[in-house]
């Protein structure tokens, strides 16, 4: 029996061995001869359309790809495919409703999925449609997206990457701000080198134009280009004046909005409390990066600033019991304990949360704002565990005092938990990517909240109805808060707006009053409606994070209702790309952060490294056999290893023998662990420094379940995981998803290292 698990169970290796690329764009017989991108900005909200025309240049009929990347915070609202002058358009569904008629044409044997994957900044939008010979295709799709002020400025992205040069490309911006616009510019990949050359630029008073023509010539020539074309992002950055503290209120046919983001206000010293993970799944790059961003944002506190540090693995361990002023003795002696923070033991997020909540609550300064920020990789694994106790524990022990940002470093954490946390307690969330760049990124969320200006702020709208979020905690210096709402009095003649707040030890008021312009009921739909619909529906998502039981259902209603009125793909909804008739119908969904996409059908190249440390983990010797793996909650790991005092269990590849091996049980039987170790625990397996591989383990909720992930890492960008649904390969931002179930014919073949 062992024999047959350990052959079933290497067959893996050869799985990810013997997978094929898709076919590269030079063995495509279709031309795309027109692709356009249109976006007009006004008042923050980006509509972008994108357009590719594209011919089938021979005389059999083929099937033609659109595969294009949007930004992560839009909605796709509207897609539609132009055959032989016959429109085909899409249609937003509920997500069940949708995943139904999906589910069918998968058990019919089509293929029925259009992959959205989940990047950095971008989603994946993919679909493809059969065409006649010597015919064409026209595929449109619009989508929308409020752009967020950050550290004093608006960030609109446009990917392109159409996969060949393109003799008729074109990228249109047109921004509209009232207030006015304060400065333009371009950054981006294609904006380098001869590219620069294809963008023209206009700025005057509240309107700008940008357009980016590039030659055929032009578009293999920038940074990340080449013979497949464009690859790569135009950003257009901007700011718009703010001529009044008050900001920009603004409003048309019945639907108002509010920029309010006032500058001209003295920083609000802070109380900071900052608590890092240090558990053995912080190991390695990310250890050092978070040293390295935690040195430099202890540089960046102003004196009259009080601050606090907290590390956690198993245990809690503060640097001091109170918050310390950040003069210069106190910065010396924290970048020292900052420098010998090192990764041990296991995860307990509950302890180290409430520690810092009872620091910031011990040390109450009047006129300053006080904020914890959580650093975490992993789930909390010892102390308590239930994570529904900890977000109560959490909010209890906050009780809406101060905000908490939760920071998720990696792919592995569990976002969601994180990201309820932080919305429970006036937070965000926000993912960490695990690049080069990690470092900065941590520093830039620093600098977002780094300058308090206002606490306690709250928005008030005489004639307002509708509106979204209207109390905020803190708004902070380069940042901007948003209200949009309805206003249903007919008769009303004026509209007013009131901000009330705290700044510093003094209470502030702004007040602006507008006169309506013409009667609400003679007004048709507006782009301020559609930013209103945006906002409301990215904030009732939110809220149904937060939510339980009839709460969150009304919750989901009303944003899924909203959804379907507007047309937006969230998700809650999918989007139904309906096709010429004999051709399946495709489903559009909008994942979650860190959801894994959707199956594809496609093969891409896994590197050797993969396949021969697969290889030599599970079996030295490959058999021919023709298997179909099925996934079990069960495994097992042999041989024993020893066990370090804080449960890090290591070893070097060199000197395993017989070879490490983990065993998928036959026919559903468990496997017992060779030892007794507490349960819930990332473990280290193995490490080989010189080759720069590790494997970890993640154990389940008990010992006889063995282990519910195993995770391969190769230097620091390459992993594979393991875990009782699916095989996950990961390069950088990009992944390849294998299906246990999937059928494997090989060959005899042995791999080594």
């Amino acid at each position: 029996m062992m024999e047959g698990v350990a052959a079933r169970v290497g067959l893996l290796g050869l799985l990810l061995a013997c997978v094929t690329t898709a076919p590269t764009n030079k063995n495509r017989d279709w031309d795309i001869y027109s692709f356009h991108v249109n976006s007009t900005v006004t008042s923050r909200y980006a509509t972008t359309i994108i357009t590719s025309r594209v011919a089938n240049r021979i005389d059999q009929s083929q099937e033609i790809e659109f595969h294009v990347k949007i930004p992560k915070n839009a909605f796709i609202s509207q897609f539609k495919m132009t055959i032989d002058g016959q429109t085909y358009d899409g249609v937003v569904k509920q997500k069940e409703e949708a995943q139904q008629q999906y589910t069918q044409a998968v058990s019919r044997g089509q293929s029925a999925g259009i992959v959205s994957s989940v990047g950095r900044t971008l989603e994946e939008f993919k679909t493809s449609v059969t065409v006649a010979a010597l015919s064409k295709v026209t595929f449109e799709l619009t989508y929308e997206e409020l752009l967020k002020r950050r550290l004093g400025k608006y960030e609109l992205l446009i990917h392109a990457r159409p996969m060949q040069p393109v003799a008729d490309f074109k990228i249109d911006v047109y921004i509209n701000e009232r207030p006015g616009i304060n400065f333009l510019d371009i950054k981006g990949g294609l904006s380098t080198k001869a590219l620069a050359n294809a963008i023209t630029k206009t700025h005057a008073s509240s309107e700008a134009w940008v357009h980016f023509y590039p030659s055929k010539e032009q578009q293999s020539q920038c940074d990340s280009c080449g013979e497949q074309g464009l690859n790569g992002d135009l950003v257009i950055v901007y700011d718009v004046y703010r001529n009044t503290s008050m900001g920009d209120l603004k409003e048309s046919k019945g639907y108002f909005v509010h920029h309010f983001a006032p500058s001209d206000l003295p920083r609000i010293p802070k109380n900071v409390v900052f608590i890092i993970d240090r558990s053995g799944s912080m190991h390695g790059r990310k250890m050092e990066q978070t040293r390295e961003a935690l040195l430099k944002i202890l540089v960046d506190l102003v004196e009259d600033d009080h601050f606090g540090l907290i590390t956690f693995d198993y245990s809690v361990s503060t640097w001091k019991k109170e918050l310390l002023p950040a003069n210069q003795e106190n910065l010396e002696a924290a970048k020292s304990f900052a420098r010998h923070i090192h990764d041990r033991g296991a995860t307990n997020i509950n302890a180290a949360v409430l520690e810092g909540t009872a620091m910031l609550n011990r040390n109450p300064r009047e006129g300053s704002a006080s904020l914890l920020i959580l650093l975490t990789d992993g789930d909390p694994t010892t102390g308590e565990t239930n994570l529904e106790k900890i977000h109560k524990n959490v909010k209890e022990a906050i009780g809406k005092k101060f905000p908490l940002y939760c920071l998720g470093f990696g792919m592995d954490v569990n976002f969601e938990f994180l990201e309820k946390m932080a919305l429970e307690n006036s937070g965000v969330g926000r993912r960490i990517y695990e690049d080069s760049d990690a470092a900065l990124q941590l520093q830039g969320f620093y600098e977002e909240v780094a300058t308090p200006l206002l606490t306690d702020v709250q928005m008030v709208y005489v004639g307002g109805a509708n509106l979204t979020q209207t109390n905020f905690s803190q708004y902070y210096n380069g940042s901007e808060i948003v209200v949009s709402g309805q206003i249903t009095d007919n008769n009303i003649e004026t509209f007013t707006a009131e901000v009330i707040a705290i700044s510093k030890s003094n209470r502030v008021m702004y007040s602006e009053t507008i006169p309506m312009e013409e009667p609400i009921e003679a007004r048709p739909d507006s782009h301020i409606q559609r930013l209103w619909a945006y906002l409301t529906v990215k904030q009732l998502l939110d809220k149904g994070v937060q939510s339980s039981g009839k709460v969150k259902e009304k919750v989901k209603k009303e944003a899924l209702d909203l959804c379907l009125k507007y047309g937006f793909v969230t998700p809650l909804t999918s989007m139904v790309v309906t096709k010429p008739q004999g051709e399946a119908s495709q489903v559009a969904h909008k994942p979650k952060e860190g959801e894994k996409p959707t199956m594809s059908h496609h093969h891409h190249v896994v590197p050797t490294w993969a396949s021969a440390v697969l290889a030599q983990v599970y079996d030295d010797q490959i058999y021919d056999a023709d298997y179909s793996l099925t996934p079990s909650p069960d495994w097992a790991i042999s041989p024993q290893l020893d066990v370090s005092p804080d449960w890090d269990i290591s070893c070097d590849l060199k000197i395993v023998s017989p070879p490490l091996r983990f065993l998928l049980p036959a026919e559903g039987q468990a496997l017992p662990l060779c030892y007794d170790i507490p349960v819930a625990l990332s473990l280290r397996l193995l490490k080989d420094p010189n080759n720069e591989l590790s494997i970890n383990g993640q154990l389940g909720q008990s010992a006889s379940t063995g282990y519910q992930k195993i995770v391969i890492h190769y230097k620091s960008d390459q992993h594979i995981e393991l875990d009782t649904t699916v095989i996950t390969f990961k390069d950088g931002q990009n992944a390849t998803y294998f299906s246990w179930s999937l059928k494997i014919n090989h060959t005899k073949q042995t791999v080594c290292l």
